[in-house]
């Protein structure tokens, strides 16, 4: 693996937690470790991937977590009620997971920097939207 991927969080000095949602694939947490980001998969709380929306938002806003999902319902609450208080939106379609694995390494220094200064990013296969 690069040495860029590795070192993305020492180069920014800063620490990033996020929370990953049910229909994301656990491997993403490995992939996140590797570019400095600090995973943790819904499948690790204590209902799993039963575990509510309001359940994952109300956990994320507490710990100050970055909501990782493909769900437009996480969407929706963030622009209407700014919960979750952070989210990546993972908006790529029917992807192969190498290909979302391919476009999280690709993008980290990038994806890294905006999920620091802004509420909501939104990774798409042509990339980043703010």
């Amino acid at each position: 693996m690069p040495a860029n991927l590795r070192n993305t969080a020492i180069l920014l000095n800063c620490r990033m937690d996020v929370i990953i949602d049910a229909q994301l694939p656990f491997k993403l947490c490995e992939i996140l470790k590797q570019i400095g980001i600090n995973p943790i998969h819904v499948q690790e709380l204590p209902n799993g991937d039963e575990t509510s929306d309001k359940e994952i938002i109300m956990y994320a806003d507490k710990h100050n977590l970055i909501v990782i999902t493909k769900d437009s319902d996480f969407y929706h609450s963030h622009m209407a009620l700014g919960k979750p208080a952070k989210l990546l939106l993972i908006s790529t379609g029917n992807i192969k997971n190498k290909q979302l694995f391919n476009l999280f390494r690709d993008n980290s220094l990038f994806l890294f920097n905006a999920l620091l200064k802004n509420n909501f990013v939104e990774l798409t296969t042509d990339g980043i939207i703010l």
